[in-house]
């Protein structure tokens, strides 16, 4: 299928094409083989992807204050 980039550089998916994924909104792009590939990605609220983080810290011992203070340690000016 034919689809053409418009002057502002987007490209617009035909219908043919869209309705394979119809409760798709993102696609992820990448070149590969000097052809671009998309990919359809659900997205998730950050919390459900955090969950299993938190708890592997809680398990670990690590509070947020842990975190900060890396996060301090590890931007210092050398």
């Amino acid at each position: 299928m034919l689809t053409k980039k418009t002057s502002k550089n987007q490209l617009t998916l035909p219908k043919e094409i869209v309705k394979e994924f119809p409760d798709i909104c993102y696609f992820e792009a990448v070149v590969a083989d000097r052809k671009i590939v998309l990919t359809p990605v659900k997205m998730k609220p950050v919390d459900v992807n955090l969950a299993p983080i938190r708890a592997k810290m809680e398990k670990l011992g690590i509070s947020p204050a842990d975190v900060s203070e890396a996060v301090k340690w590890a931007r210092k000016r050398k």
